[in-house]
């Protein structure tokens, strides 16, 4: 929301009064309060019939500092809030008071407060490097032409600096020069709508932006004023945090200590998702035909998802499957489960009029109501459709014993679908205010399906797949990107899209594989199968027409068949990703920045990515095949092929639907599960260690997870690599692509078994030897410097 007319003048009808100069300053525990007034105060008097601002600065944990601004402070404290984690401090934060200054220390992380600049400035620093300011009359509030009031604060920007994050938005992943207003809309992913709005930032300089409101935030990112990010709310109050963090990583660190990390997911999560789609027909006899065909081109599949119609038409959400299309729902869920298959169905927090669940819902005050005390309705989606009130714990109780219903006749995850379209003109059971409850209603409502799902299935095997999202809500995984397009266009966008929401804190993310809407070309479901099976979860979901492979073609269904099985081979890789995002709040799929953050060439690149640490994908947005991608280092190999891509930059290739650059730096070991067949098992029985290039660091590569983890040491001395087994793996190999070397330890068997990656010799371990040993003897194998 812009409250200026250009540079010099406001817009007009609006009244804006900026912090000007300090009052007075004290000291309250861990805070220093600031009395900021809107005038010059020359001589004793000048405050009286004045406008003050009350800032008050916290040393909240290490690296992080609470700035609240406030005018009125007499209000009453609206929910809901955000759940907001407190760490403690390793050193007391330090406040120091002097000569009309003031400072605020959190470990590396100094707030300075003073006004012999010109007037009142507030400015931030990593030591002695300033990291951000607000100048003077930089915060302030401005009251529109109606009367409604805003709290507005505005940091400086430097040259070469980015912003990041904003949640999950589909425009170019920079988010400088745009106008942002978060409010979770089912917007799809062609417009500047969200389903999923976090209001935190980070920059490529050091540090990140938490607004701790969950109702509308209003941010004009370098677009009213070119050098500073402007971020308003309505009301008497304005609350940020500022999170120090060297990189982007420790900046998303510290955020998701703050706002809760992401749980693990069940290993089955991992594999291909495979849907009946939305408005299809389908019955078991539809669902099984799938699995049949798939099974006999030997594509693995892990999930089938029944989307909306398991349930009867209007009736959304009933819980209770169409008689006429699944006879017997408990026997199908086990027989699909003697598949090797699990079972999600589609849910949303709405009850349709024709449900036998509304008028009970009614009678007992589970439903969302108006003012009046009527229950809210409307007609768009379902018929009368009404939105279960989960700010009360009776109703959240009772739809989770609905859901339970469903969870011990064998189904095991939902799809949450929805959660955004949330109206303001009603009275909810706890009395939140409807503003901030709009965006923190897709929240409460994932918690509900989500806690379910753990009081029944446990922890380690509890997900939803949902649609909308706030903060805090990667505590819920895994989310799903929404209503895309079977377009080029939409490819790219919803890949930036997932590159943003990664960027804001959560560590998993989906898409559907070819597009929602309208019907697919053959070639954009081939170009987009290896970006879905590429992500951290793959799922096969569209519209109005099925989305199998094999009515792409024979190509799709070779392409299919392939990276469906790379995923799965990757299973030991992808968990050590999962790691970093439950132990750092690193997100699985991520912007290249993560990786590389002191390279300004990765900063604006959004159409490719880094999967884990190690994997560079690049999708091919054409037919043809054409692709750029950028490299940030010297010397790279696809894994698919082998081939060797050198220097440092940007780089064209045309690849065809077999294949894209899935890149990895010379020297990358990859641990590659033996068995393609599925996801299942942290810790797998045969295993080949894929080594690309020959510039091997000595290093530990970790394998599985918890108290399965076992360590596999790799040592280095001149040219000679030595591998060490890890105890528990009981088949294992070495894997050599784009090198030239010499076996000392081990047994040579010939090309390997695995087609999914470039061909290459596989050596084996003597038998009885735990280790192999061998000696590079090409001109490339001195480490990088």
């Amino acid at each position: 929301m812009k409250f200026s007319d250009g540079f010099w003048l406001h817009r007009p009808g609006w009244d804006v009064l900026t912090g000007r100069e300090i009052q007075s300053m004290e000291r309250d525990g861990d805070s220093l309060i600031v009395y900021v007034s809107t005038k010059h105060l020359p001589h004793r008097g000048a405050e009286l019939d004045s406008t003050q601002l009350t800032v008050t600065l916290t040393a909240w944990s290490e690296g992080i500092i609470r700035v609240r601004i406030e005018h009125f402070r007499g209000g009453l404290d609206q929910t809901p809030f955000f759940r907001i984690a407190k760490p403690e401090l390793s050193d007391e934060g330090a406040i120091q008071i002097k000569d009309g200054h003031a400072t605020v220390s959190a470990g590396m992380l100094r707030a300075q407060v003073s006004d012999d600049k010109g007037g009142y400035q507030l400015e931030f620093f990593n030591g002695d490097k300033r990291l951000t300011s607000s100048p003077h009359r930089a915060e302030g509030i401005a009251v529109s032409p109606e009367g409604t009031k805003y709290l507005y604060e505005q940091l400086l920007v430097q040259p070469n600096e980015c912003i990041y994050g904003l949640g999950e938005r589909f425009g170019p992943v920079v988010k400088n020069g745009q106008v942002v207003d978060l409010w979770n809309a089912d917007g799809g992913t062609a417009s500047e709508q969200a389903y999923k709005n976090i209001p935190f930032y980070l920059t490529n300089k050091g540090y990140g932006i938490f607004v701790n409101h969950p109702e509308k935030v209003s941010y004009e990112v370098c677009s009213e004023v070119n050098t500073r990010v402007q971020f308003s709310v309505k009301g008497e109050v304005l609350e940020y945090f500022v999170i120090q963090g060297d990189t982007p990583a420790n900046i998303l660190d510290s955020y998701t200590n703050l706002t809760g990390k992401a749980p693990r997911v069940p290993d089955w999560s991992y594999g291909l998702w495979l849907s009946t789609s939305f408005t299809t027909d389908y019955s078991e006899e539809t669902v099984h035909s799938f699995i049949d065909k798939m099974e006999e081109l030997h594509i693995p599949l892990s999930v089938f998802h029944f989307d909306c119609y398991w349930m009867r038409p209007s009736r959304w959400c009933d819980f209770v499957w169409h008689p006429e299309m699944f006879h017997d729902p408990t026997g199908m869920v086990k027989r699909l489960h003697d598949r090797g298959i699990k079972v999600c169905v589609w849910i949303n927090p709405y009850i349709g009029q024709q449900s036998h669940l509304f008028d009970e819902g009614k009678k007992e005050g589970y439903l969302l109501k108006r003012p009046d005390g009527s229950v809210r309705q409307w007609d768009h989606w379902q018929p009368g459709m009404a939105w279960v009130d989960f700010t009360n714990p009776e109703a959240r109780r009772w739809w989770k014993d609905k859901l339970r219903e469903l969870l011990r006749q064998g189904v095991d995850c939902f799809k949450t679908d929805f959660g955004e379209r949330v109206p303001t003109d009603v009275q909810w059971h706890d009395n939140s205010d409807p503003e901030r409850m709009h965006n923190y209603y897709s929240f409460l409502y994932n918690e509900c399906v989500f806690e379910v799902l753990q009081e029944e299935r446990g922890i380690e095997e509890s997900l939803v797949f949902a649609r909308s999202a706030t903060a805090g809500s990667q505590v819920f995984p895994v989310h799903w990107g929404g209503d895309s397009e079977p377009t080029f266009g939409s490819m790219a966008e919803t890949l930036r899209g997932g590159l943003s929401f990664g960027l804001s804190g959560f560590a998993y993310w989906s898409h559907d594989m070819g597009g929602f809407e309208g019907h697919s070309s053959d070639a954009v479901f081939k170009r987009w199968f290896p970006f879905g099976m590429l992500s951290s979860h793959s799922r096969l979901h569209g519209s109005a027409s099925y989305r199998v492979p094999w009515i792409y073609g024979d190509d799709a269904v070779e392409c299919a068949r392939r990276f469906v099985r790379l995923k799965n081979r990757l299973i030991p890789y992808l968990k050590k990703a999962e790691d970093a995002a439950v132990g750092h709040g690193i997100p699985i799929l991520r912007h290249m920045i993560l990786e590389f953050p002191h390279d300004l060439g990765c900063s604006h690149v959004d159409t490719q990515y880094m999967l884990g640490p190690s994997l560079l994908v690049a999708p091919v947005f054409s037919e043809e095949g054409d692709v750029d991608f950028y490299l940030p280092t010297d010397r790279w190999i696809n894994i698919l092929d082998g081939h060797v891509v050198e220097g440092k930059g940007w780089h064209h290739e045309v690849h065809d639907f077999q294949s894209l650059p899935l890149m990895v730096e010379s020297g990358t070991v990859l641990p590659l599960s033996n068995n393609a067949q599925t996801t299942t098992g942290t810790l797998p029985e045969g295993l080949t260690l894929a080594i690309f290039g020959s510039r091997v660091s000595s290093q530990e590569i970790m394998i599985g997870t918890g108290s399965d983890e076992t360590c596999i040491q790799i040592d280095r001395k001149g040219s000679t690599v030595t591998i060490k087994k890890a105890s528990g793996i009981k088949d294992w190999s070495v894997s050599i692509v784009a090198a030239q070397y010499e076996c000392n330890e081990g047994e040579e068997a010939g090309k390997h078994g695995i087609k999914e990656i470039a061909e290459s010799r596989v050596i084996y371990p003597d038998k009885n030897s735990e280790m192999i040993s061998i000696t590079f003897s090409d001109g490339e194998n001195e480490l990088p410097s």
